[in-house]
């Protein structure tokens, strides 16, 4: 496995390259690859499946130039905040590992290293449902993940200083949904390392999520392809950049 160093971009940048890695990977052209990254500016990616109108404010994100741009795995709506969340990536094939065959299993072994990030930070932490991690039982991370010919890419957030009252604006949390988790609202239900009184800078969290992917896999540092950066381009011009991808649903 290798480890691409962190990444800073738009959201259409990162989704692609997620993309970019996995297709490459479908066609042996590199390893199983984890890495880190953050968006820059602030940004929403949505599911697969999901109504961008039913689960985002637009008028609130255009307001706040937060874009928004739609995944190719599954989920839920996410704000990715720019000043307080760093991103995972894990793109490897089911054979990596046998917990990978089993989806419940494969979310829980390709997170593990947030949820040991987290314990180190004196947090009591772990898995809540199929793809939450939640610290003091509220949620700090959430994965989505899709697989293509036996290769996996799941993707998650690492929320240390959300602003969650911004994520409450932009993000349509239905009352049901909110209802199901037991909480009236937003505040109650998320949580980030600074609103459980630990306060680090991205740097830090960075080196601290890195340490823990080190340990779980033994990545060698690598950096993307000129394959993965050129199909990258195509898949900001071809899908995550054009309209009518992002508001297909």
């Amino acid at each position: 496995m290798r480890f691409i160093p962190l990444i800073v971009a738009r959201p259409e940048v990162q989704m692609a390259i997620d993309e970019a890695i996995m297709r490459a990977r479908i066609g042996g052209k590199v390893p199983d690859t984890v890495r880190l990254y953050a968006f820059s500016p602030s940004s929403v990616t949505i599911g697969r499946f999901q109504s961008v109108v039913h689960d985002v404010d637009l008028d609130e994100a255009k307001r706040l130039g937060i874009p928004v741009v739609r995944r190719i795995t599954g989920g839920g709506s996410v704000f990715h905040d720019e000043y307080g969340e760093v991103t995972y990536s894990v793109i490897a094939g089911e054979d990596y590992h046998p917990m990978l065959r089993n989806i419940e299993t494969s979310y829980r072994y390709l997170a593990g290293p947030l949820v040991d990030a987290l314990k180190e930070l004196g947090l009591d932490a772990g898995f809540s449902g199929l793809n939450d991690i939640v610290a003091n039982g509220k949620k700090i991370s959430g994965s989505a993940q899709t697989r293509r010919k036996g290769i996996i890419l799941q993707h998650g957030t690492f929320m240390y200083s959300t602003r969650v009252e911004v994520l409450g604006r932009v993000l349509r949390a239905s009352k049901l949904k909110l209802a199901d988790k037991g909480v009236s609202s937003i505040w109650e239900r998320v949580t980030t390392l600074e609103r459980e009184g630990i306060k680090m800078s991205r740097w830090e969290v960075y080196e601290l999520l890195k340490d823990k992917f080190f340990t779980a896999f033994e990545p060698e540092e690598e950096e993307l392809t000129d394959y993965e950066l050129e199909l990258a381009e195509e898949l900001v011009e071809g899908r995550y950049g054009n309209p009518e991808w992002n508001e297909s649903r």
